[in-house]
């Protein structure tokens, strides 16, 4: 039977450091206890569990609104629970949801929905909840077509959590680049979220204009470059734009570029690249030969994750050029 469904891959991160920390049989019994209350979660707000992958769980929504304000509860409520824990423990979250239409059989679900979904979990990083353009079309048409007023639960899901366009992202395995938003379920919100309703913005790339471009600062060095001055490549040779000298960076391992009204960064490198916005801190982008937007504040992890506090981190600011490097 094919039908339109949300498939939403929810995995726990850091799983392979617990076992080795702890061993296997503390750790597999922490897993089993957070993946069966993750499925009960997604089956109180309407999902369907379709299978437990070890650390991992598939399940899959009629409606994109489901899909979102369950992985919204499951961020907020594990993110908090995650305080009490022991360091080693502390597995988050990552999450991706792709919509469209799968094949059932022999209880269990195929499609392109299914594989988009997985690889956006593994993009979306610790604590991130990463949506495609399908999923994020049907959160727009049920706002659009929800009730102005009446009970509160009548309203749109469009008001659960903000969310930001990621732009056109390359997807391992994929052809062509797929649109990707990141749903922003931790900026001033608590655990009451789900009653507190209002408009849900997108936030905007703002319009380049002139003396904007994009500061980048590691260990005393600050350069400063005009949208007309990119592309501008990031590596650890010394004919790289900004020069990073850490044997973890490639020689040329990242690509920063303006195109289509967005500075756009690119991995090239063998061991990866992490992004994180200061507005935003405990989501992480991770890149693996594909892109992501930059936009306001953040940092850039090079050749390891910002949880390795020897990585080399580049700050950025996007912005007006006030500073001279």
């Amino acid at each position: 039977m094919n039908e339109h469904m949300t498939m939403v891959f929810i995995d726990l991160t850091g799983s392979t450091a617990a076992y080795e920390a702890l061993g296997n049989a503390q750790v597999a019994d922490v897993v089993a206890k957070v993946t069966q209350w993750i499925g009960r979660v997604c089956e109180a707000h309407g999902g369907q569990t379709v299978k437990f992958l070890g650390d991992g769980v598939l399940t899959m929504f009629t409606r994109s609104a489901q899909a979102v304000e369950a992985t919204v509860f499951l961020q907020q409520n594990h993110t908090e629970r995650l305080q009490k824990w022991p360091e080693p423990l502390r597995m988050a979250l990552k999450i991706g949801m792709a919509g469209g239409t799968v094949i059932h059989r022999d209880d269990d679900v195929y499609g392109d929905a299914v594989n988009l979904a997985s690889r956006l979990a593994d993009m979306a990083g610790p604590h991130g909840i990463w949506v495609d353009e399908t999923v994020m079309a049907e959160l727009r048409q049920e706002h659009d077509t929800a009730p102005t007023a009446g009970e509160a639960g009548s309203r749109s899901v469009m008001d659960v959590a903000r969310y930001r366009s990621l732009g056109m992202i390359r997807v391992r395995g994929l052809t062509e680049p797929r649109s990707v938003f990141q749903i922003e379920w931790n900026e001033d919100v608590s655990t009451d979220l789900m009653t507190v309703r209002g408009m849900l913005p997108e936030l905007t790339q703002p319009s380049p204009r002139e003396g904007t471009g994009i500061a980048l600062a590691w260990f005393g060095t600050t350069k400063t470059f005009a949208m007309q001055e990119l592309p501008v490549l990031i590596g650890r040779t010394p004919d790289s734009g900004f020069v990073v000298k850490d044997q973890r960076v490639s020689r040329s391992h990242a690509r920063i570029e303006y195109a289509n009204g967005a500075l756009v960064l690119t991995d090239l490198s063998s061991f990866g690249t992490w992004v994180r916005f200061s507005e935003n801190s405990q989501t992480e982008v991770q890149l693996r030969r594909n892109q992501c937007i930059l936009h306001s504040t953040g940092e850039i992890a090079l050749g390891a994750p910002f949880e390795d506090f020897s990585a080399p981190v580049v700050a950025f600011h996007v912005g007006s050029l006030s500073v001279s490097g």
